[in-house]
């Protein structure tokens, strides 16, 4: 089988992947948009998360095959690679309609009835909010999609509950991913999630596409050709070598420009706080099932028929693709404190707004000395071929890139319907902002 992807090229997908693509669990992904509103602003902007997880998949592969190129014909090493595509593929199939939108009226865990053995070994309590994680880890390891995965079984001796524990990061059998006494878990989960992973590999390039954009550009090829591994106390972790460093600045900063100037786009944001805003005003109308049967109904298309049939003004002004104007923005600390006495002012008159606050920071792996370490590190490789050492340090070791950029970067806005302010209220208004 062979999908034409705008984005890679030709992708090839073996005869025993096809049972999971195919399968609904999969499929529904086609109707889940991978940016979310975010195709109000740039209309280009409608790829899906189906396409997306074929192209993480396709990435893994290629970084896999980079990675353990001296050892693809070994059985286990064989099983361990369509483990790790699985969870590449399969990363977001939990996801809700409009992504990351809906995730506020997901149900508590318990309504997804998780195996408990589950629960306990990634620790989770039965109470919290359920998140599009754990519809991944049910649709994986405990509902009829399993069935799809009899032919990689088959062939391959793959294990769902390996493919599950590399998403989550959590292995109850780290045998599974050890070859010749060196775990190589640590390595493909980063490869799944991580600050270079194969999923941003992918929907930076896919976004920046789709979006007309070009901030999400980077050398994939080189960034691919320069990966290593690093074993240290028996675990396989992920490195690249010293001369792609600055291909790797590349593309913290292209995700970093991505944010800034695609993700945070301010109507994207807005109107995503519209729908909250419409959930707390009407929240019977809209309730993501903990039965993950009926959840394969839920894609951006269901959950937005229900915005049109609805009379709550939010969810009309969803359909019209209609916010509040923008009366302020704050890049800054000064400018922050202004937006917080134009807020006041409109606390104080009784006058409807929203606030939108978005936020990011160049990299996880920067870390200050209040705060611990809790990302496991990228690896520099530098070899030294007189004497054939290699040498690894912590990427942060390697560059300035994360000093410079240590502070989060925060847009916050306010956003009113000026034309209901009185005269003296649009005056007051006016002289605040400027």
């Amino acid at each position: 089988m062979e999908i034409r992807d705008p984005v890679h090229g030709s992708i090839h997908i073996c005869n025993e992947e096809i049972s999971v693509i195919m399968n609904p669990f999969f499929q529904r992904l086609r109707g889940i948009k991978q940016l979310g509103f975010s195709e109000y602003a740039f209309p280009g902007a409608t790829h899906s998360r189906f396409l997306h997880s074929i192209g993480v998949m396709h990435i893994g592969e290629k970084a896999f095959n980079k990675l353990f190129q001296k050892s693809l014909n070994n059985p286990y090493v064989e099983r361990m690679k369509y483990t790790f595509k699985m969870a590449c593929l399969l990363h977001d199939i939990g996801h809700a309609p409009l992504s990351h939108s809906t995730e506020i009226v997901m149900p508590p865990l318990k309504k997804l009835n998780l195996p408990q053995d589950i629960l306990k070994q990634w620790k989770k309590k039965p109470e919290e909010q359920a998140s599009h994680e754990d519809y991944t880890v049910k649709s994986i390891i405990d509902s009829p999609f399993t069935l799809a995965f009899s032919d990689l079984n088959s062939k391959f001796g793959i294990e769902t509950k390996s493919i599950a524990d590399l998403i989550v990061g959590v292995s109850s059998n780290p045998s599974y991913f050890t070859i010749e006494g060196i775990n190589y878990f640590p390595l493909l989960h980063q490869l799944v999630s991580s600050e270079m992973d194969c999923d941003r590999m992918d929907y930076l390039l896919r976004d920046s596409y789709f979006c007309g954009v070009s901030y999400g550009n980077y050398d994939l090829d080189w960034l691919l050709d320069n990966l290593e591994i690093c074993v240290e106390h028996s675990q396989g972790t992920l490195g690249i070598s010293e001369r792609a460093v600055v291909t790797f600045d590349d593309f913290l900063l292209s995700r970093y420009h991505m944010f800034i100037m695609v993700y945070f786009h301010y109507r994207a944001v807005c109107l995503e706080q519209l729908l909250y805003k419409y959930f707390k005003d009407s929240p019977d109308e809209y309730q993501i099932p903990g039965d993950i049967e009926k959840y394969l109904e839920h894609d951006d298309h269901y959950l937005m028929k229900i915005l049109r049939k609805s009379n709550n003004p939010y969810a009309k002004d969803l359909i019209q693709n209609k916010i509040p104007q923008k009366i302020f923005e704050s890049f800054n600390k000064v400018q922050l404190k202004q937006l917080e006495k134009v807020r006041l002012f409109l606390e104080q008159e009784n006058i409807e707004y929203i606030k939108c606050s978005s936020s990011s920071r160049l990299s996880k792996y920067y870390k200050s000395n209040s705060t611990k370490e809790t990302t496991l590190q990228l690896k520099v490789v530098r070899k030294t071929y007189e004497n054939s050492k290699v040498f690894y340090f912590n990427i942060d070791e390697a560059t300035d890139l994360f000093q410079k950029f240590s502070k989060s970067h925060a847009i916050n806005r306010l956003h009113c319907e000026m034309k209901k302010l009185n005269e003296k209220q649009k005056r007051d208004l006016k002289n605040l902002i400027l």
